[in-house]
């Protein structure tokens, strides 16, 4: 079974307190082999690097979301940088951050989002991007203050859209969106470009797969991902998910995995 990765999942959240090592074994059978689980506050940054000393299997980024602009300040970015600067062997990305047209505070978002796009760049790391209603805005400052790499997190835009941040170096995050047949635009925009730029999440316990809607999201579902991206890019799954975990490890600058990574330890 070829390897999966997660790019993108919050499986630090309390939702999957009482069965994350069930949740976690569940993707392991399918063939998930590693995580990507973003930050997304201040106050839950020690929650996440303490799970991911943990499992084995996790990456983590840290950073500022806009969803919760509410709890959140700019001497925090001091807290990050300090962070950023021990270099965590795990810690591979700054993210999950971004703006969103249906938050508050809009110069508080942008400021934040600069000023985490500049850190990212300053210290070499790809970013998680959270976009909502905001693609056109958020192009320009990460072409002017970001790093040479990251994704555009469970991306739902055009063709020309996407191929912006392609250009940029960046890759989409591929979810639950391309599950349903009327997300039309995206669908054919991901079938068109680069297969080099795609990468898969599920944003559990967020963005449910078709089929699925009113659950809890979980990583085992990125196959159903995999398989409704096989069929728009006419490839075997096999042949993807090769390209995809590849394209994964590159994005984080990760290595393959041992064969126990999925343990805990």
């Amino acid at each position: 079974m070829n390897a999966l990765y997660d790019t993108h999942c919050h499986i630090d959240f309390q939702v999957f307190d009482e069965d994350r090592e069930r949740v976690l074994k569940s993707a392991a059978e399918v063939g998930v082999e590693r995580f990507m689980v973003p930050g997304v506050s201040a106050e839950q940054w020690p929650r996440v690097q303490q799970l991911a000393e943990q499992f084995s299997s996790w990456r983590f980024a840290l950073g500022l979301h806009p969803w919760f602009i509410e709890k959140h300040n700019l001497n925090q970015l001091k807290e990050l940088e300090k962070v950023l600067d021990t270099t965590h062997k795990r810690l591979r990305a700054v993210g999950e951050i971004g703006l969103d047209a249906t938050c508050d505070n809009s110069e508080l978002q942008r400021e934040l989002f600069i000023e985490q796009l500049k850190l990212a760049r300053h210290y070499r790391l790809p970013i998680i991007i959270h976009h909502r209603k905001t693609l056109e805005t958020t192009h320009p400052l990460v072409k002017q203050y970001g790093p040479e790499s990251g994704v555009i997190h469970a991306f739902s835009g055009s063709y020309e859209q996407a191929m912006k941040f392609v250009d940029c170096g960046y890759k989409l995050g591929v979810g639950g969106v391309i599950t349903y047949a009327r997300a039309q635009k995206t669908r054919q925009a991901i079938t068109k470009v680069p297969l080099s730029s795609l990468v898969l999440e599920t944003d559990s316990p967020d963005m449910p797969i078709c089929g699925y809607q009113g659950q809890r999201n979980e990583p085992a579902r990125i196959v159903e991902v995999l398989k409704v991206l096989a069929d728009l890019r006419e490839m075997s799954t096999d042949a993807l998910s090769d390209v995809l975990w590849k394209n994964s490890c590159e994005l984080f600058n990760d290595v393959p995995p041992a064969s126990n990574d999925h343990e805990s330890g």
